[in-house]
């Protein structure tokens, strides 16, 4: 984490749920995923072998495996997501995202509604642009909001400062941005036991395979997986892909019953492979997320 040296004003409560705010949307949106992208564990069998999805057909898991493997193997892709949280909020992302190694990423985020967004907009910041890095991720803030900052623009967010917040919080979000893969949907799937292919569709003028499934929340196999879904309030969720003759994912849709109202998550890829490039932005423009919410007496 870098230090100024200087001594900043305390900044009231209410920018300080501002920071966060700002560090919660941008996880949602920049992963395009319910939860962290944890692998599901395996179920041993009598035999020694083991098993994540024990009742869906031979033939389906194994596209599926491919479909995971491509995807991995792909490395990057661009994105075009819409989330939508009840009332309390909605977006839309459009970017480019990269996972061979580290994580990395750019995005531009417009809030398109929902009460969440309402103090981010009263400060002049109706979208934000956020770079993800190796070590931490950049969200850009309007001129409003940055006049709170000095006159600074961006807020880096540590992922060690981001895991050190209390309870899993934190870590979750870590956990989030550091995996941008669009795997999650796909091993969801897997999990479920009860996926099944519905045929091929055209998406975007592409030619898909269908596959879907709801998955049981309570009956995942993987432990962490499952607590992070039950956690935000989700006992059951839809989940559908659909894959290109390469077996790469063009399209997810997640819907689930939160805590907090439904959500809706609608993603689309291309140009897998594309090439990535995340430029940090400039020191005497950016502020610490850790420095800002320790201003404001957090």
């Amino acid at each position: 984490m870098r230090h100024t040296g200087t001594t900043r004003p305390r900044r009231p409560a209410a920018t300080r749920a501002l920071l966060t705010a700002v560090a919660a949307l941008t996880a949602l949106t920049a992963t395009a995923g319910l939860a962290a992208c944890g692998k599901p564990e395996s179920r041993p069998r009598p035999d020694g072998t083991t098993s994540t999805a024990p009742s869906t057909d031979a033939r389906t898991t194994q596209a599926l495996r491919a479909v995971e493997r491509a995807v991995a193997a792909a490395g990057s892709a661009r994105i075009d997501s819409t989330t939508a949280m009840g009332d309390l909020l909605s977006t839309r992302a459009e970017g480019a995202l990269a996972w061979s190694g580290s994580s990395t990423g750019t995005l531009r985020i417009t809030y398109t509604g929902g009460s969440l967004t309402e103090p981010l907009r009263k400060l002049g910041t109706t979208s934000m642009d956020a770079r993800l890095l190796p070590d931490a991720y950049y969200a850009r803030v309007g001129e409003d909001f940055a006049r709170r900052m000095g006159g600074r623009h961006w807020i880096r967010y540590d992922f060690d400062d981001l895991a050190g917040l209390p309870g899993d919080a934190g870590t979750h979000l870590r956990d989030q941005l550091s995996n941008t893969a669009p795997l999650l949907p796909v091993r969801l799937l897997l999990a479920s036991g009860t996926a099944r292919e519905t045929g091929r569709e055209t998406v975007r003028g592409r030619a898909a395979r269908h596959y879907t499934a709801t998955v049981d929340v309570a009956a995942l196999p993987d432990a962490g997986l499952r607590r992070q879904l039950s956690d935000a309030g989700v006992a059951a969720e839809r989940v559908d892909i659909w894959v290109d003759d390469r077996n790469l994912l063009v399209k997810k849709v997640e819907k689930a019953e939160m805590a907090s109202g439904a959500l809706t998550q609608t993603a689309y890829y291309d140009t897998y492979g594309v090439r990535v490039a995340v430029q940090r932005p400039p020191d005497g423009d950016t502020e610490d997320f850790a420095t800002l919410m320790g201003a404001t007496g957090s």
